[in-house]
């Protein structure tokens, strides 16, 4: 006990010594605590500026939670209208499920060789790296319904433009995904494949394939999920699927058809989810 007390009295007596030789450790507020302070002040205050320039009012929003059980009370019951219209709302769904199918594969297998050229640790050079990384970066940056309106205004309507957006928008996505599982990659396998003789193509074939593909399929299932959610949404401006035939329902006040069609847009996302999660569990190795 009396080394701990004479090393405090020691810094006590020498206090001004201490303070003098460490002034930052001794200000009321240090310089990361008044960072610290400004980036919360600034955060709060863009919080605010949003809040009024975008005209926030509580009053409005307890009206919009009026109006929406409203809507919701014309909803109920689901109801197509006629078998012709559940048909065709089946149709359209099968069509959305096909665009979501087709996007998604054909941008992971463009995107499969993206992202051995994205990776560092698989790339030819620096400048290939870097170049592929913000080709990525750009396709990334668009999203899916803008690429739906190009393609509509090149391909013209239908389900091909949808195929052709989702696949647009995910190939910088899955780009990005792929590198990163790449470069996360043990290198073991690698060297193993080196020490045996392999070249640099042998060792990304039997050390970095092997270990990232349960990896990239799980991101691919994943992303088959989600743009079953995107190709409905990019239906709404010509690019086939159930979107259209949603928003003419919206459009033309036909509630009931409006609570089926998104009812079973639902069950079919829970299907595909249940689906995929099976998958994904057994592709890592678990039942």
């Amino acid at each position: 006990m009396s080394r701990p007390a004479s090393l405090h009295d020691a810094a006590i007596a020498d206090l001004a010594g201490i303070t003098a030789r460490h002034p930052a450790v001794f200000r009321a507020l240090p310089p990361a605590r008044l960072r610290s302070i400004a980036l919360f002040l600034a955060a709060a205050g863009l919080l605010g500026y949003g809040l009024w320039r975008l005209e926030f009012a509580p009053a409005r929003l307890a009206s919009g939670f009026g109006q929406l059980v409203h809507f919701l009370g014309l909803m109920l019951p689901p109801d197509p209208g006629s078998w012709s219209r559940a048909l065709l709302v089946l149709r359209g769904l099968a069509e959305t499920l096909a665009i979501a199918f087709l996007g998604t594969l054909g941008a992971a297998a463009i995107a499969l060789p993206l992202g051995f050229l994205a990776a560092r640790n698989t790339s030819f050079n620096r400048l290939v790296h870097f170049l592929s990384r913000r080709v990525l970066d750009g396709i990334r940056g668009i999203d899916a319904l803008i690429w739906a309106l190009i393609w509509v205004s090149v391909v013209g309507l239908g389900p091909f433009a949808g195929v052709l957006a989702i696949l647009t928008s995910d190939i910088g996505t899955f780009g990005k995904l792929f590198s990163e599982a790449i470069e996360a990659a043990d290198r073991k396998p690698v060297e193993g494949v080196a020490a045996s003789g392999g070249g640099r193509l042998h060792g990304i074939r039997f050390g970095v394939l092997p270990a990232v593909l349960p990896v990239m399929a799980g991101h691919v299932l994943y992303m088959f999920e989600s743009n079953t959610r995107s190709s409905t949404i990019i239906g709404i401006v010509g690019a086939g699927g159930i979107g259209l035939m949603l928003s003419e329902m919206i459009r033309t006040l036909e509630w009931g058809a409006v609570s089926f069609i998104v009812l079973l847009i639902l069950v079919m996302v829970m299907a595909i989810d249940a689906v995929s999660g099976r998958l994904r569990a057994a592709l890592i190795g678990r039942r």
